[in-house]
């Protein structure tokens, strides 16, 4: 009887462990980004890229996602980041990542990006739609 009782709590034991250690392989987060540089490509029709700078908290942390949306005249850019799990030297880790928009058809105006939280605006002077 104490053997059945000794493995019933060894297996619940190592349940709560393993079920502890898979929920917390990854940890999703997003980037924390110290700057924006938005830059105006000498073509037509124009192109704009955004570089977004910042430090990941550890070189175990990568990123996962970038994803890009657009409401009106704002862009609104998410970087996310994956860690794994385990022992990991606490020193940041620059990053620097390089999102092309898509502008084409846009007409003249401003425009607000937003990447993480930071924000920074470009201006089209004219309409960015090539005519045949």
């Amino acid at each position: 009887m104490s053997k059945k009782i000794l493995l019933l709590g060894l297996i619940i034991l190592i349940t709560i462990f393993v079920t502890g250690c898979f929920s917390a392989l990854s940890t999703p987060d997003l980037a924390p980004v110290d700057e924006i540089d938005i830059l105006m490509l000498e073509s037509f029709p124009i192109q704009i890229n955004v570089i977004a700078r910042g430090n990941l908290p550890d070189p175990c942390t990568e990123i996962s996602e970038v994803i890009k949306e657009r409401e009106g005249n704002t862009f609104f850019i998410i970087i996310k980041t994956c860690r794994s799990t385990g022992f990991c030297i606490q020193v940041l880790a620059p990053f620097e990542e390089i999102i092309s928009l898509d502008v084409l058809g846009l007409p003249a105006g401003t425009y607000t990006v937003d990447v993480n939280g930071v924000q920074g605006t470009f201006d089209f002077e004219i309409d960015n739609i090539i005519s045949l």
